[in-house]
């Protein structure tokens, strides 16, 4: 059988570069050899590169984080270049990316998520209303970037503006969101037309960490992941059923996972990302492990799913 000429791109200009590269590598060592010609670029200096080599390559792997890599940039590059691609397209990845377009398609599909407002760089802080509106604790986050960069837990009214303006440094516009307490499990779907909900991992972070921040998920033994999750039968099928509508509501394509927060009866949905963690103790990966999908098959199925996609949408 012919090989696949497969390009791997990871590393990336954001903020979240070091962990992409980390990702590339470990990909890499886990992709079959006997089945891909891998040829490795780093959009922060290959990218003419990938462009001129774009007639060889069969299909793209993205393992890229944050802006430029998950919010439909480079995918829109591969549309032009017509390399298949693994994952949500440009519209998927932009809309999956903006947490202010994320919440309000999950509100249009009819999916609890925290409530929330908005600031513009620039705008006045009410912070006795923010207080009213939200209590605390509170959440202050930037509008697009992954791992919980510039994320800050609020505990007290003189924090929320230094805690914007750490969120601003990400971007100029931010979200503040109230505060749930309960157990945190994220859920992961794989599929095109048809979708398949992986095993339900719970996070539990260590003493140390008030909230599963960019140290919480990167720090090796800092976090418990338990799969299965420890919650009831009832709650999976819910939790399942809220990712895949999740994955819908945000035109996403080939596989996603969506983070929750179980506060007694009732699931919030927090965020979906497009291009979750892949390395190989990674929540995504542990998940399909947990259903019988080696870290290399998982890898093989999303390229073949990626062109499917593609050779399906070449046909309309």
């Amino acid at each position: 059988m012919k090989k696949i000429n497969l390009a791997l791109l990871y590393g990336g200009i954001s903020s979240e570069r070091e962990v992409s590269l980390n990702s590339g590598n470990q990909v890499f060592d886990a992709l079959d050899k006997e089945k891909y010609n891998i040829i490795r670029y780093d959009p922060k200096t290959d990218l003419p590169r990938l462009i001129s080599e774009a007639s060889q390559i069969d299909a793209a792997l993205i393992i890229l984080h944050g802006p430029y890599g998950e919010d439909g940039t480079i995918q829109g590059l591969l549309e032009l270049l017509h390399i298949p691609y693994q994952g949500s397209g440009v519209i998927g990845s932009s809309v999956a990316m903006n947490k202010l377009a994320t919440k309000q398609m999950y509100e249009l599909a009819g999916l609890p998520t925290p409530p929330y407002m908005v600031l513009k760089q620039g705008d006045r802080i009410d912070i006795a209303d923010c207080e009213e509106r939200f209590g605390l604790p509170m959440v202050v986050k930037p509008l697009e970037a992954g791992s919980s960069v510039g994320m800050t837990i609020v505990k007290s009214v003189s924090e929320i503006e230094t805690a914007a303006e750490k969120a601003f440094k990400h971007g100029d516009t931010i979200l503040l969101e109230n505060f749930v307490d309960g157990t945190e499990i994220t859920v992961g779907v794989i599929g095109n037309q048809t979708l398949e909900a992986l095993p339900i991992i719970e996070i539990v972070p260590g003493d140390a960490y008030e909230f599963f921040d960019y140290e919480a998920k990167y720090t090796p033994g800092a976090t418990r992941e338990i799969c299965p999750a420890r919650i009831s039968e009832a709650m999976t099928e819910k939790a399942q059923t809220y990712a895949k509508m999740a994955h819908e509501a945000l035109f996403c394509e080939g596989y996603s996972r969506t983070d929750m927060i179980i506060q007694a009866d009732e699931i919030y949905i927090l965020e979906t990302n497009t291009i979750p963690g892949m390395t190989a103790t990674s929540l995504l990966p542990q998940a399909a492990v947990a259903a019988g999908i080696s870290f290399t098959k998982l890898l093989d199925r999303l390229i073949e799913l990626g062109m499917e996609k593609h050779r399906l949408k070449r046909k309309t």
